[in-house]
């Protein structure tokens, strides 16, 4: 007998757990680099991100700083591969925002999703958007100014996770 509820409370845990993980897919990345001076700085953060294997193309403003790094069908990048590439060229992450389909029943404030390595935190969510592609905006610091990282730390210090620097922690909040 106590065998069953053993097996049976191991299902449900496996159950459980197999819930609180599931699949993203990035379509787009628009990552705004701090630090450029000309086009040549421009350059060397396109060679970078060209040389991630899942990246298809990449799209450039030169007045806006902005690289627009577009994926290869069925690749997903971590946003920690993308912020080295620009950091290996020498710039910093001012900004990054993922167009992104969580693959999750519903999405609230401060629900928490793992993809893999990666846990994803949601952040002042208004408007749940699962199952639909959407714009989100990385809070996290090195994907966001450090002014800004400042006052979001006050803002957000009702999220425990936020004031843990954790490189496969990311926070979203929808745009």
């Amino acid at each position: 007998m106590k065998n069953t509820a053993i097996k049976h409370l191991s299902l449900k845990l496996l159950v459980l757990l197999a819930g609180l993980t599931t699949q993203a897919q990035t379509s787009k990345v628009e990552i705004q680099a701090t630090g450029l001076t000309c086009s040549m700085c421009s350059n060397a953060i396109s060679k970078q991100l060209k040389s991630l294997t899942e990246v298809d193309s990449i799209g450039t403003d030169l007045n806006t700083n902005t690289f627009t790094v577009y994926f290869k069908k069925d690749k997903e990048v971590e946003p920690k591969l993308l912020k080295n590439a620009v950091e290996k060229a020498g710039f910093f992450v001012g900004s990054m925002v993922l167009t992104t389909l969580f693959d999750a029943q519903k999405i609230e404030d401060n629900t928490v999703i793992k993809v893999g390595e990666n846990t994803y935190t949601f952040i002042d969510i208004k408007n749940p958007k699962a199952d639909k592609v959407t714009k989100y905006r990385l809070l996290d610091k090195g994907y966001v100014t450090q002014k800004e990282y400042k006052k979001l730390l006050k803002s957000y210090s009702k999220y425990p996770s936020y004031t843990v620097e954790n490189e496969n922690n990311y926070h979203l909040k929808a745009l």
